[in-house]
């Protein structure tokens, strides 16, 4: 199963290291590969730097891309990671 959803990227701080970090450990925790692609970069979703230098600051938007057994959960996990800002204070 592959599934695709553009999210934006909402907190001050964008795609940073701790904000990275957050989402490796959860797309680490699926049966999927989560990828996250921006412009003309990808980055694969458990790679901390990869997603770093995707330079995904606040306002931007990403495409999520989720393929194999847990595609959905894996996509809906990110998806509500994103839309708490990651956890972070306004």
């Amino acid at each position: 199963m592959r599934l695709e959803k553009v999210l934006l990227i909402q907190n001050k701080l964008g795609l940073h290291a701790r904000a990275a970090t957050q989402l490796a450990k959860l797309a680490n925790q699926f049966d999927a590969q989560v990828t996250l692609v921006q412009g003309d970069k990808s980055a694969s979703a458990t790679s901390v730097l990869g997603l770093m230098m995707l330079e995904s600051s606040m306002g931007k938007e990403v495409l999520v891309i989720s393929e194999g057994q847990d595609a959905e959960a894996a996509l809906l996990a990110v998806e509500q990671l994103i839309q708490q800002k990651f956890n972070e204070a306004e």
